[in-house]
């Protein structure tokens, strides 16, 4: 059981016994004016001042972090009391300012008698605030943290008379350093909970975005699996043809459906990696033969020398076809193995292309199993 002792100076002070640790991975303790603050193991030291002791708790949600702090300092109460009294020259912009400021919390307003002295106003409210701590402990953190961060007071600069002003804005400036002094451990304590926070957010939409993206995957390789039991094999093919878009389009490969040309009908075409792909779906019941893939070989070649095909066959394809573009071939082969890996999410759409792509410019072979690189 740990205790925190307060640093003169410091808002905080005292801390009580933290609960129960996070199931998380390891943390590093590190030290803010003689308390700790308990965080992740690499960041580094970001000063002193603060006496919080912060328990991170990577499983939770919006509560990530819990301020296991006693008490606020009695100095750092009455910092507050003297700045709300003259941060503002007016009493209407001075309500206007509390108002807003405390808008989440209207019940510590009610019955506020603005109408009396600025400083009657912010003792009733300090008060307010001291007597329910726990309950308002962070809206006064964060109130001080607001009026600390002043650099500019512009109510006090509509007053006309210079002398006054003068006096006025040292007051204010005095009043806002002293309480600027108290809470900047804990301003640097607050600055790295709301960065960790926000990575965390940033990796929990990164998580639910794949979440997302591999439920797709898995619908489309349930729509794969009911396929296989389509007996009538033009409509098997034409569904092929749609899976594969939902496949490309999931992978940003801008898929485009079958198109016609003169004298020759091109079941689709993709982009991926600077490279344009013309596209070939086949789901017969048998492999697609040598002259099958010499036709396809020859509609690649017309579109040009950087032309690329991409050649699915469910079933496969012969061996003397495999054979005859085993050292020269102008596409790649996606054989039935292969997609059903990747739509059962062993292997990434992108990645397996991409292999198969290079495994092709270094051997001339247009085939290379995706069970091989797994």
């Amino acid at each position: 059981m740990t205790r925190a002792s307060a640093t003169e100076g410091s808002v905080l002070v005292g801390a009580s016994d933290a609960g129960p640790r996070s199931r998380g991975p390891p943390h590093a303790i590190r030290h803010f004016g003689g308390c700790s603050y308990q965080g992740h193991p690499g960041a580094g030291n970001r000063g002193a001042g603060s006496g919080a002791r912060c328990a991170v708790t990577p499983g939770e949600a919006s509560s990530e972090y819990r301020w296991d702090v006693k008490r606020i300092s009695a100095e750092a109460y009455q910092a507050l009391r003297e700045a709300l009294a003259v941060i503002v020259w007016n009493k209407r912009p001075f309500e206007s300012y509390l108002r807003a400021a405390l808008r989440d919390s209207p019940e510590l307003l009610a019955g506020l008698p603005f109408a009396e002295p600025k400083r009657a106003v912010a003792d009733l409210l300090v008060d307010r605030l001291l007597r329910d701590e726990r309950r308002y402990q962070e809206v006064t953190l964060n109130l001080m943290l607001e009026i600390a961060s002043m650099t500019s007071f512009p109510n006090i600069e509509l007053i006309k008379d210079e002398e006054d002003r003068a006096v006025r804005m040292e007051n204010a400036q005095r009043a806002v350093g002293h309480l600027r002094g108290l809470v900047q451990g804990y301003a640097e304590l607050v600055t790295e909970r709301e960065k960790a926070i926000a990575e965390r957010e940033a990796r929990r939409s990164q998580d639910e975005a794949q979440r997302t993206f591999s439920d797709e995957v898995d619908q489309l390789r349930r729509r794969f699996l009911t396929l296989q039991e389509e007996p009538n094999p033009q409509r098997r093919g034409r569904d092929l043809e749609m899976l594969l878009r939902d496949l490309f389009l999931l992978f940003d490969m801008e898929p485009r459906l079958s198109y016609d040309l003169d004298r020759e009908q091109i079941d689709g075409s993709l982009s991926f990696d600077t490279d344009d792909y013309i596209v070939e779906a086949r789901w017969r019941a048998e492999p697609s033969s040598r002259g099958d893939a010499d036709i396809f070989a020859a509609k690649v070649r017309r579109k040009g020398k950087n032309a690329l095909g991409l050649f699915v066959s469910v079933a496969g394809m012969s061996r003397d076809a495999i054979e005859q573009y085993s050292e020269s071939t102008s596409f790649i082969l996606l054989d039935g193995s292969d997609l059903y890996l990747v739509l059962d999410q062993r292997i990434r759409l992108d990645d397996l292309l991409k292999v198969k792509k290079r495994h092709a410019n270094e051997t001339g072979a247009c085939f290379l199993p995706a069970s091989t690189v797994l």
